[in-house]
């Protein structure tokens, strides 16, 4: 239930009662009670029309619902649909299907199909092939890579197969009253798969078939040799095909009616879109959940307000009920616990799955055709002793409490500590200066001087030339967070002997393609950012040797350190082609999480912080850490005293 709310424009419910006496005048005259005592009749007067109010941080460039949305495009749609699946708590709960399929209750399967040469299957890796002599696979019943083989090419070979059915609740419709079904899904797989439109390709990339089995019902097939832990998520929210597929796919992000707006089920509709001001909704009248009185309020306004500082002043005026977090009120933080201990604001505040990191230049990519003494950087990093010492060098519970106080943590892992598959007893990197001079020490680069002052130098370091000063680049954007971390950290790493140059590039230069840019052109010492991956956990995906951008997969990948380690691969692969009632699954999460904190491809500094803020009386707003939205139960949004 993703949902966003408009300003409660009137303070409650109130009751016109009219005097009504008899006529004088040859008006028709009403009944007198027995005691001539005049009658009091309520007026039929209608209830007041209530709105809520929401206001954005940016105004969305489009609300086209396929590929990737900004967040306050996020925001809005929340409010247009409903679901189809929450994520809340890292757990998943079904909106507008029966419910989530599962292999213990035979709605999703696992089954041996024959596959021949040329048949499109998943290999041992992971990737989508097309089956030919010499491919390797894992036939039916392998679950790790220890039994995969390679194909001879001869005949045919068993491989499983995954088969996953959703079925939707009875009686849904659109907005425009027209049936909800289950053709409207595969219409959206259909787009979703579209090359010709922007997202993701990575899951229908690995289906071999989305389809019908009747009005309420799709079944998911994957392409054999894919074993998807999360299957039971592989159900495309649908798309108004009746309005939308007299239209050619490419045309479809450019119309008004797809990108302006769009159709949906949830508990509203879009009414006026006021390029530069606000979007304006209205209840949905059809909406499957209108007898339980949701939504409460009959008209939602998104207004856009870049500025968060004049955004709490809104809110204070009343102007706003509620600041999105996209927004970015982090820095508004002590200000608005201030107010609400004044009793004018309420803060909502909630860590979210988004590492915000520093990743090591471990492998740049004037490594990529050997290593050349005297014209490649310096190798810094590639002992695994040093990413440690780093670690401890830099103060970053400093960081978290001077930039959330106390709202966030200094991650471990990189799953958050609420994670139902984080592994306990992994190492820690503390500050301790102290400990982190002995490794360094260790590793090579010497205090010559015993100054902290000056940087120390490499004495005997691979692929460093003897007396080469630890002197380090740190690139990040200007964002106000990130220029009081990277104060914080170049304070932190002088006191190890280590200087640091900060360089501040916009955001279109720190995130330009390779090879030209500096972080997907894999040709930077050390650079601030965040990556997220909407409501979810971070991938051990993210770290592995297949995700380094490098020339040969177009510089897109997200291994921007250029870590690799066959092992953590080898775990991750298990992690990611194994079910979660499989033993295996667990172990192999412990397994890469327990790599990445002792190999520390990136140096996590915390937590990213959800932060919103409403008017005092708002019920039912709250913040989940793993929701998409963070208005994903705007539906039940309320003022009941108003």
């Amino acid at each position: 239930m993703t949902h966003l709310a408009l300003r409660a424009r009137f303070s409650g419910l109130f009751l016109a009662l009219v005097v009504l006496l008899a006529a004088c005048d040859g008006g028709e005259s009403l009944p007198l009670l027995p005691s001539s005592t005049p009658t009091l009749l309520p007026s039929p007067t209608a209830t007041p029309a209530r709105s809520l109010t929401v206001c954005l941080g940016q105004e969305p460039a489009t609300l086209f619902p396929v590929g990737n949305l900004s967040s306050s495009a996020q925001s809005v749609l929340a409010a247009v649909y409903d679901g189809p699946i929450d994520t809340n708590s890292y757990a998943y709960q079904p909106v507008i299907l029966e419910k989530l399929p599962s292999l213990a209750d035979g709605d999703a399967q696992v089954v041996a199909v024959s596959v021949y040469v040329g048949d499109e299957v998943v290999d041992a890796d992971g990737v989508p092939v097309t089956l030919a002599p010499g491919v390797r696979v894992r036939p039916a019943g392998c679950r790790s890579a220890d039994c995969a083989i390679v194909y001879d090419g001869r005949g045919e070979i068993r491989m499983d197969q995954m088969v996953v059915n959703f079925r939707l609740l009875d009686g849904l419709t659109w907005s425009d009253g027209a049936p909800l079904t289950a053709y409207d899904s595969v219409y959206a797989y259909l787009l979703a798969a579209n090359p010709a439109l922007p997202g993701s390709k990575y899951l229908t990339s690995r289906t071999r078939a989305y389809e019908v089995t009747d009005d309420l019902t799709v079944q998911w097939w994957g392409k054999p040799g894919y074993l998807d832990p999360t299957y039971f998520l592989n159900f495309w929210p649908p798309l108004p095909r009746h309005v939308w597929e007299t239209f050619s796919p490419d045309e479809l992000p450019e119309i008004d009616v797809a990108a302006v707006t769009p159709l949906g089920w949830g508990p509203y509709v879009i009414e006026e879109w006021l390029r530069g001001e606000q979007i304006v909704l209205r209840r949905n009248e059809r909406y499957f959940r209108a007898e339980e009185g949701l939504p409460r309020f009959d008209t939602l306004v998104f207004r856009f307000v870049p500025d968060p500082e004049t955004a709490v002043s809104r809110l204070v005026a009343g102007e706003c009920d509620l600041l999105d977090p996209g927004l970015h009120l982090e820095g508004q933080v002590n200000l608005l616990r201030s107010l609400e201990a004044e009793g004018q604001v309420q803060l909502l505040a909630t860590p979210t799955p988004v590492m915000e990191r520093i990743d090591l230049g471990i492998r740049p990519a004037s490594y990529d055709n050997g290593y050349l003494a005297g014209s490649d950087r310096p190798d810094y990093f590639g002992d695994g002793r040093v990413r440690q010492a780093l670690a401890m060098c830099i103060d970053r519970q400093r960081i978290v409490d001077s930039l959330f106080s106390g709202l966030s943590e200094v991650p471990v892992s990189y799953l958050p500590a609420d994670h139902p598959l984080f592994a306990a007893s992994l190492p820690t990197y503390p500050y301790d200066v102290a400990a982190a001079g002995r490794l360094l020490d260790q590793a090579g680069w010497i205090d010559h001087d015993q100054d902290p002052a000056t940087p120390r130098q490499a004495w005997g370091v691979a692929n460093v030339l003897n007396g080469t000063p630890l002197e380090l680049t740190y690139v990040t954007t200007p964002a106000a967070q990130r220029v009081q971390a990277a104060a914080i950290v170049a304070d932190s790493l002088s006191a190890c002997g280590v200087r640091v140059e900060v360089r501040y590039l916009e955001a279109e230069a720190l995130y330009a393609p390779g090879p030209d840019g500096p972080l997907f052109g894999r040709n930077f010492d050390l650079a601030q950012f965040a990556m997220g991956s909407g409501g979810g956990a971070p991938s051990c995906l993210w770290f592995t040797g297949r995700e380094v951008p490098t020339a040969a997969n177009s510089w897109v990948g997200t291994n921007l350190s250029g870590y690799s380690n066959p092992g953590f691969d080898a775990a991750c692969l298990a992690l990611t082609q194994s079910l979660p009632d499989d033993p295996a699954y667990r172990q192999a999460s412990q397994e890469t999480q327990a790599l990445f904190a002792r190999d520390l491809p990136v140096i996590p500094l915390y937590w990213r912080v959800r932060v919103a803020a409403a008017r005092p009386g708002l019920v039912n707003y709250r913040l989940d850490p793993t929701a998409a939205s963070a208005l994903w139960n705007i539906e039940m949004f309320d003022f009941p005293l108003r």
